[in-house]
């Protein structure tokens, strides 16, 4: 069921912003296993799997400091996150999946009678993000896909948010942030948008509290209800 702890109007939406590891892809396993693969590299121990994807939405250098325990030897990071940023370029669609229902959801936002436009907008570096969104034929649905690197900062600062508003013409007030973690929501508060968290992906636990989203919703067929 929908559900609203601060009431907006879905059909003034023009634009939707989404994340995309944990909302639009399930790309958990390949981001575990690279992560571990990286660890195998160090001599290190691997991490259980969970504890892995509770390091995810800060970005790539925030993982790996994370699975490192925060090193101090910053010629070590530098060289463990390059190590991963390799091994998932190549593994990164290993068993990366689109969610069920998303592709159905995506062509609903659109095909309702409106203009409405939607971008992408990760903390995974650019790259592996319009890649990713290519292979599994995402592509079409998207103005702009945006990564961690794309700017001089990450979510949840809202740079990211504020260019594409700027680039798609549309004002705060017509837009919608759309995340599985607290991150999304602090980015979509951050830039006046009203916030949409879902609670099928990575961090469903961080959308409580003060970070509670305006609407949420448990699965992809809930946002085509949302805009009906």
């Amino acid at each position: 069921m929908v559900r609203f702890y601060r009431r907006f109007d879905p059909h003034a939406i023009r634009l939707v912003i989404f994340d995309l590891d944990g909302t639009l892809i399930d790309s958990r396993l390949d981001l575990i296993h690279s992560v571990n693969a990286m660890l195998r590299h160090l001599q290190r121990p691997e991490l259980p799997g969970d504890i892995v994807a509770s390091y995810v939405g800060d970005g790539a250098p925030m993982l790996v400091r994370r699975a490192l325990g925060d090193p101090k030897d910053e010629r070590c990071l530098k060289s463990a996150l390059d190590y991963f940023l390799a091994y998932y370029k190549e593994h990164k669609l290993d068993h990366t999946t689109v969610y069920a229902g998303i592709p159905e959801t995506l062509r609903h936002i659109q095909s309702n009678g409106t203009r409405r436009q939607m971008a992408v907008l990760s903390n995974k570096p650019v790259n592996p993000s319009r890649a990713i969104v290519e292979a599994l034929g995402l592509e079409r649905f998207f103005t702009h896909v945006y990564g961690g690197n794309s700017f001089e900062t990450k979510k949840p600062d809202p740079l990211g948010i504020r260019t594409i508003l700027k680039e798609t013409g549309t004002a705060a007030d017509h837009a919608l942030m759309v995340g599985d973690s607290a991150i999304d929501i602090l980015t979509g508060r951050n830039a006046g948008l009203a916030t949409c968290g879902v609670t099928y992906g990575f961090a469903p636990h961080t959308l409580t509290g003060e970070v509670q989203p305006d609407v949420l919703v448990d699965s992809p067929q809930e946002l085509i209800d949302l805009f009906k």
